[in-house]
């Protein structure tokens, strides 16, 4: 009890100070904090897309950038197109990736381990070369956007701050999906396909389909960062699914404690900050960035949500 109430007062606290932000940007008269802010929420969808099937799934997807670049791609697609509906370019992004996440998922889920690791990143790589290939949409170098995507055809989004709030309204009306799935009879499930995937068929449950049904939910998730992303950049490009974006998602999930939902959001949070901050002091921040994550790993196996949980045993 004392750690559910802990982690919805932590869940209240977060995207609480995460609503306040622009007000914060605008008495320190710094808009860039809006712009850099509205970035950490997408990199956040992403990173609690990957905690789904990680953390409850056991199942380390080196490929989940391939998602948030079919996600950007929508927008620049349809918009090229005339469609310019914010609600059109979701569901485009969300079908694509489901489907490319069944198809891809059904045969990665045939292996296991580090063979797993190595086919979702092939995948991704594959999905890479396929729109750097796409000469229509600037091959390799991208394509710029026209224009936001519209709410209800008014270019609502064309504002940063509304912008903001519609990726936070995302966010957490994903997360709040995200937790009510890992605490129902399906989530219980996938978790113990994770821990004993032998024991679960033995009493009558297909872990194969729980966790192929994760594993698209995570895809279509993910999708949903690369069109808000696709939004706040103005710019889509291959590089939205290169393999190190996926590193970095693996990162982030790693970084705030695998399992934990709000550890995902705060771990892609703190992640970006510090890349940004470190980024500022030096050339080189990444090396000490390293060092910080090692440093939590070896204090919290749970990463940083581990250090603040209060009924430890």
């Amino acid at each position: 009890m004392m750690r559910l109430m802990t982690r919805k007062t932590a869940a209240l606290l977060l995207f609480a100070a995460f609503a306040l932000l622009p007000m914060i940007a605008s008495a320190l008269n710094d808009h860039y904090l809006v712009v850099i802010a509205t970035r950490i929420l997408g990199f956040a969808i992403a990173a609690l897309a990957l905690d789904l099937i990680l953390g409850y799934g056991g199942m380390v997807s080196f490929g989940h950038a391939a998602y948030i670049g079919i996600g950007a791609y929508s927008v620049a697609i349809l918009g090229r197109a005339g469609i310019t509906d914010l609600g059109a370019h979701l569901l485009a992004a969300i079908a694509a990736a489901a489907l490319f996440a069944l198809v891809t998922g059904a045969i990665s889920l045939r292996t296991r381990g580090i063979y797993f690791i190595m086919i979702t990143l092939a995948f991704a790589q594959m999905a890479f070369f396929f729109f750097v290939s796409l000469s229509a949409y600037g091959g390799d170098d991208g394509v710029t956007l026209r224009a936001r995507s519209t709410l209800m055809g008014q270019p609502l989004l064309e504002d940063d701050r509304a912008l903001y709030f519609a990726t936070l309204a995302i966010l957490i009306g994903l997360y709040l999906l995200a937790v009510a799935i890992t605490r129902s009879r399906f989530g219980r499930v996938l978790t113990g396909a994770r821990e004993n995937p032998v024991r679960m068929q033995a009493v009558g449950f297909s872990p194969f389909r729980y966790q192929l049904t994760a594993f698209v939910i995570s895809g279509a998730m993910a999708s949903v960062a690369g069109v808000m992303l696709a939004n706040q950049t103005g710019f889509v490009s291959p590089a939205f699914m290169n393999w190190h974006v996926s590193g970095e998602l693996v990162v982030m999930v790693v970084l705030g404690g695998t399992g934990n939902l709000l550890g995902a959001v705060a771990g892609a949070t703190i992640a970006l900050m510090l890349e940004e901050g470190l980024g500022m002091l030096t050339e080189h921040w990444p090396l000490f960035f390293g060092l910080m994550l090692v440093i939590v790993v070896l204090v919290s196996r749970d990463g940083i949500s581990g250090l603040f949980r209060r009924d430890r045993g």
